[in-house]
């Protein structure tokens, strides 16, 4: 038996801790933390190193499935099953043209450069009619919108110093279980232990004392309320004389303009919508503009409520009005280092802009968030006719019926399309509805270069891998299924034909054109790259993979100063004035709740759980694990229920019932459900279908009007609920 230990590292969430995979004979068998990675040094969760049980679980899908006319699936070979995919894509392409046509992907997607760049391949071929729905829109997505207005790119993201802050406020994040979002911080719990050792506070501001919280500082607050105290914050700032104007105009534009804006919402006047005494409110803003190195950092927790662009918007100018905005121990920006990159940034960021503000979804006329609509429009999209209708629905590495709003809505609508194509490793609830199951690799089956997260390390970082394994039976990389589709697809528009050519005049060279060639050029011209050979030692895909397998620092932290580079705005200063924002400000008076829901509902992360995917592992469901609410006690005697029993929760749209713990441990008037749960048997995953559970996304809503308009974010968050006992 040949037994091989390889470097690798981890793609299922932000911090891509450094693994060592052990290889027997071809086989994964283990996976431990990498000791010898800079930066994770030898940590690893346990969603990590179970990953194993994934990529040798019985119940994968490892060769192409074909659905019986009957019900259930059957083998079918590749080229039997692209074939067939290519002739009934191209039909109803010309049939109904490019509008016809949708591709899913989700969480997973981001964490594979191969499967986003390629694509992007397939949407350039299809033209801009081309439907795309992300994940993205029940996580993220409002993030770039606030980024593209304040910064004038949606690609400007600011993340925490968190190597060198004295005062760290986290925001509706639960780091110590995500391990960071929107932040690429290996080892996020021990970053924040040591803020506190050097004489520093980490404040987590949330409605439950979560696992974060419990390591730390709690500050509740009511669900959905951070706007108010976030504007409580701004309005002591400018109130109390503690901005430095001068800082201030040389960075932003507008500054009055926000000082008038928060000026309505002092700590009295937001108390009842915050649940936080203004005194507390006070003197968190003297603390933020006080403390020489402070940020303030928030995540899905404050996207996915009513107004989650005015939010996160928000967020950002706390940290902009305290002086903590791009400077050390603050709220920082990472660049790559490539050549042009301010004018390549300013191109890229005028044409995003222009997506955004041109382009609408056909239901509730959502704007484009990076070539994106709203995944809670998806089933309408596919049932409303007209021009524009899906017919033909791909989903790669995503859950939708378990992870968007309404999820009956959708299972309903996937059975009218005309075609449907799973890519992904199980047969989930979502998949069970294909035409066609395609076998998708693990992410130790390809190789991998963490693209999109390469801006978001406060340790600039860089680390490379080859494929660990052959992939495991018939499965594929996502971007071999994709290119094989295109490749089939060449004469459909004149993407494709534009696509074809540029394939043609580079095989002349001997070159195929493929996203590995793609990153390698990033990472050449990069900081700390060779240049194509002009830069002597430096970094290109191969070279990380064979002589840094452990990955290598580029730098040992983020620059300040560089925010004028960054803002791609005329004079490089923040843009504060927008009347969007402003309107959304306006709409916070207005808010009001339906009588007879008197609770609010928040989603929580649990830490042996991935949304959904990863309730088949045994190793990451041993004790019999199951899904839980929490609830207050006060509220719980109120409704004499007790700790153990099941309730019925039920919001205006939707009701499930699950099994509740009683605790102190969250704020009065509120329940949190786990997210990612209500497995039925429609997947072919056993274990994940004998746990069960109840899909919390059947309280949430799908009616554009629920949905937020800047992102088109679904509203997960301080939901109305009513809650009442079911049985012991």
């Amino acid at each position: 038996m040949t037994t091989e230990h390889k470097p690798t590292f981890c793609r299922i969430c932000e911090p891509l801790c450094g693994m060592i995979a052990t290889v027997e004979d071809g086989r994964l068998t283990a996976l431990r933390p990498d000791k010898d990675h800079p930066i994770s040094a030898g940590f690893a969760c346990q969603k990590g190193i179970a990953f194993s049980e994934i990529v040798n679980d019985p119940d994968r899908v490892t060769e192409p499935l074909r659905r019986r006319p009957g019900g259930g699936f059957e083998p079918v070979g590749w080229d039997e099953a692209m074939a067939d995919i290519a002739a009934r894509l191209a039909d109803i392409h010309r049939r109904h043209g490019s509008g016809a046509i949708g591709w899913y992907y989700g969480n997973p997607g981001a964490f594979s450069y191969s499967h986003t760049l390629s694509l992007n391949t397939l949407m350039f071929g299809f033209g801009s009619k081309f439907h795309v729905f992300t994940a993205g829109s029940q996580d993220v997505n409002n993030r770039f919108v606030a980024s593209q207005l304040l910064y004038g790119s949606p690609l400007a993201l600011p993340v925490p110093d968190v190597l060198r802050t004295d005062l760290l406020v986290v925001v509706g994040a639960n780091p110590v279980v995500s391990h960071g979002s929107v932040l690429t911080a290996p080892r996020i719990k021990d970053r924040m232990q040591d803020i506190v050792k050097r004489g520093g506070r980490v404040l987590v501001v949330d409605p439950r004392k979560t696992e974060t919280a419990a390591a730390f500082e709690w500050l509740g607050i009511v669900p959905d309320g951070d706007a108010y105290l976030l504007l409580s914050l701004l309005h002591v700032m400018f109130g109390e004389n503690l901005v430095d104007w001068t800082r201030l105009a040389r960075q932003a534009d507008s500054a009055t303009w926000l000082e008038q804006l928060a000026r309505p919402f002092t700590p009295e006047a937001t108390a009842q919508r915050t649940g936080i005494d203004p005194d507390t409110v006070r003197s968190l803003a003297r603390d933020l503009a006080r403390t020489k190195r402070a940020a303030v950092y928030g995540r899905v927790g404050t996207s996915i409520g009513e107004n989650g662009t005015l939010t996160t918007y928000l967020l950002d100018a706390v940290n902009l009005v305290a002086g903590n905005l791009d400077v050390a121990g603050g709220s920082m920006f990472g660049r790559f280092g490539l050549p042009g990159e301010r004018w390549l940034g300013k191109a890229g960021a005028a044409l995003l802009r222009s997506t955004y503000s041109r382009r609408r979804s056909r239901i509730g006329g959502f704007p484009s968030v990076l070539g994106s609509e709203p995944a809670a429009v998806m089933a309408k999209e596919i049932t409303t006719p007209g021009r524009g209708q899906v017919k033909a629905l791909f989903v790669s590495a995503g859950n939708p019926v378990l992870s968007v709003p309404n999820g009956e809505e959708l299972e309903t609508a996937l059975e009218s399309l005309e075609l449907m194509v799973g890519i992904d490793l199980y047969v989930n609830e979502t998949l069970a509805h294909c035409d066609y199951v395609l076998p998708a690799a693990s992410m130790y089956e390809r190789d991998d270069f963490p693209l999109p997260f390469q801006t978001l390390q406060p340790t600039p970082f860089r680390q490379a891998t080859e494929a660990v394994i052959a992939p495991v039976g018939q499965a594929r990389p996502e971007w071999e299924i994709i290119d094989d589709l295109t490749s089939r697809l060449t004469r459909r528009t004149p993407g494709f034909a534009m696509l074809a050519a540029a394939r043609k005049a580079l095989s002349l060279f001997g070159v195929r054109l493929t996203p590995r060639l793609l990153v390698d050029a990033v990472i050449r011209l990069g900081e700390a790259g060779d240049r194509f050979g002009l830069r002597r030692g430096g970094l290109s895909f191969t070279r990380l993979t064979a002589e840094h397998p452990h990955g290598i620092v580029v730098t040992p932290h983020l620059r300040e100063g560089v925010l004028r580079n960054i803002v791609v705005y005329r004079g490089g200063r923040v843009r504060l004035r927008h009347d969007d924002i402003a309107a959304e400000v306006d709409k916070l008076a207005r808010r009001e709740a339906p009588e007879g829901y008197p609770l609010r509902l928040i989603g929580m992360r649990e830490a042996r759980s991935e949304n959904s995917w990863m309730h088949n592992a045994p190793l990451l469901m041993r004790g019999e694990r199951s899904q839980r609410a929490r609830m207050h006690v006060d509220d719980a005697a109120a409704a004499n229920i007790v700790d153990g029993d099941v309730v019925r929760i039920a919001s205006p749209h939707g009701e499930i019932e699950v099994p509740v713990i009683v605790t102190k441990d969250i704020v009065a008037g509120v329940v949190a459900v786990p997210h990612g749960w209500g497995h039925k048997g429609t997947g072919g995953w056993r274990l994940a279908n004998r746990a069960g559970g109840a899909n919390v996304n059947k309280l949430t809503s799908s009616n554009p009007e629920d949905i937020e308009r800047l992102a088109g974010m679904a509203r997960l968050t301080g939901v109305p609920i009513r809650v009442e006992r079911v049985a012991s």
